[in-house]
This record gives C-alpha cells, sequence and structure tokens, in this order.
C-alpha cells in the first residue's frame, strides 16, 4: 500500500526510482559502469581506426573522448564504493538497533 508523506502526500511504498534506495542506487551505478566499459572498448576501435586512416583530428577528438570516459568511469568506481559503505553502515545500524530493542525488552520482562 502506501502511507501519507509530508502535508498529507500518498507516499507509495514501492521504489519508483533507481535512486530510491541505496540498493537500486547501487545496482543503477554498476550498469552505468559497464555501458562505459562498453563505451571505452568502442572508442578504442574508432581511434585504431582513425589512426589507420591517417586522421589525426579525429583521432586527438577520439583521444579526448577516451580521457573523459576514463575520469568518468573513476568518478563511477568512487560512487560505487561510497554506495557500499552506505549499505553497510545501514547494516551494522538496523543490526544494532535490532540489539539495543531486544536488550530492553528483555530488561522489561524481568
Amino acid at each position: 500500500m502506501g502511507t501519507a508523506g509530508r502535508k498529507g502526500v500518498f507516499v507509495s511504498d514501492r521504489s519508483e526510482t533507481p535512486f530510491d534506495s541505496i540498493e537500486g542506487s547501487h545496482e543503477y551505478v554498476a550498469l552505468l559502469a559497464e555501458a562505459l566499459q562498453e563505451a571505452k572498448r568502442d572508442v578504442e576501435a574508432e581511434i585504431a581506426a582513425a589512426e589507420n586512416e591517417g586522421a589525426q583530428r579525429r583521432k586527438e577528438a577520439l583521444l579526448l573522448v577516451s580521457y573523459n570516459l576514463a575520469k568518468l568511469n573513476l568518478h563511477i568506481t568512487t560512487s560505487r564504493r561510497i554506495l557500499n559503505d552506505l549499505r553497510m553502515l545501514r547494516r551494522l545500524l538496523l543490526a544494532e538497533r535490532g540489539l539495543a530493542f531486544e536488550e530492553e525488552t528483555g530488561a522489561a520482562a524481568q
């Protein structure tokens, strides 16, 4: 179903975008990393073709594209690590909250 959010707006319990959860974001970033690797392979093939054709200006432009793809890949890798850290921290916090709840209910029962 759903719950009432801020200002009485109905909010769905289901994720509607890849960014509604850490896991969804992590999956999306992983797919983006795969797409970047594919694009990098394509650009490298284009660079080789431009070199064989003697198209120096085209080759330089493609080298710039390759450089920017490499920079983007570094950012994506960093994002994946951060999302991984957030996922692990959330699990740790939820586990601690569960332990604290068990201790409170155990103390209350005594």
